[in-house]
């Protein structure tokens, strides 16, 4: 196996390596781990993130008497085990499966009892974990991303059998409104969107700064309000991020938001020194670990 360059850690978290978590080798960042005996806080990342998302937060719950766990979750960063081919199986990458992925790495730890903090995509994988696991998972945390609850069955299907699932006609009717459009999910699932990404004409170093900044509080148009609706007029308001135009890549989406050389070296919260551990994990393992999501 290649040497990894270390990581930009700030003191006090150490990186390691875990076998035999539900099939991967996974990769977590530990803090708060010389003293035996504390809780345990994990701490799951989303898209397109890492565990050293946490990097910052880590410190304060250690310092708040926590052991506190973060994985890079299946498909990303430095946890091994996993494969991701546009049209490989699906069924790894499961809500169910990655609350096993999470069950495993806490059981690993020897933890009976955790609480499970998610955001983004690590938000409904958190929620999950409550719902399924509350014996374990004795409190959650979701940030960025609500949970709509579990589906409901289909129920009373004996003598009238269910509907077949039928496709959204919200997309159709983005793409046929004046200024086209389409949903930045809508997108993630597509053949094209990994190498658009990973391919980006910018580079994925700033790609990705051109995104983070997009939907940060940096950027000064993100001022969030109620949607009144889930219809086609109604999402055309959110930004470039989460509703693109037709005819546009990820990458070509948030280029136009690129921050100026300026902002770049004032931005105390992604540096671009931290900024390149991001960049280089991604350009060796693209995104499509995290699309298959």
């Amino acid at each position: 196996m290649t040497a990894l360059p270390d990581i930009p850690l700030p003191a006090g978290i150490r990186s390691r390596t875990i076998d035999g978590i539900n099939g991967l080798r996974m990769h977590v960042l530990e803090a708060g781990f010389e003293t035996r005996g504390r809780p345990c806080i994990l701490l799951l990342h989303g898209f397109p993130e890492l565990a050293f998302s946490w990097r910052k937060v880590m410190p304060a719950l250690s310092s708040a008497g926590y052991h506190v766990i973060a994985p890079d979750q299946r498909g990303y960063g430095r946890t091994t085990g996993w494969s991701a081919e546009y049209d490989g199986p699906l069924a790894p990458f499961s809500l169910l499966n990655l609350v096993r992925d999470a069950l495993g790495l806490v059981s690993a730890f020897g933890y009976r009892q955790v609480d499970v903090v998610g955001h983004d995509f690590g938000s409904p994988v958190a929620a999950w974990c409550a719902l399924i696991r509350p014996d374990v998972f004795r409190s959650v945390t979701m940030m960025s991303a609500p949970f709509g609850g579990p589906p409901a069955l289909p129920f009373g299907t004996v003598d009238n059998p269910a509907k077949p699932a039928m496709e959204d006609p919200v997309h159709r009717e983005l793409a046929a409104l004046a200024r086209p459009r389409k949903h930045y999910q809508w997108y993630y699932s597509t053949r094209e969107a990994n190498a658009d990404m990973q391919q980006a004409p910018q580079g994925v170093h700033d790609f990705l700064r051109a995104y983070y900044h997009h939907k940060s509080a940096d950027w000064t148009d993100n001022k969030p309000y109620p949607l009144q609706a889930w219809s086609a007029q109604e999402l055309a308001k959110l930004p470039t991020y989460y509703v693109m135009d037709l005819h546009e890549t990820m990458a070509e989406t948030v280029a136009k938001e690129m921050p100026s050389p300026a902002a770049i070296a004032a931005n105390q919260w992604l540096p671009d020194s931290e900024l390149a551990y991001y960049s280089a994990e991604y350009n060796r393992t693209g995104f499509q670990g995290g699309l298959q999501w």
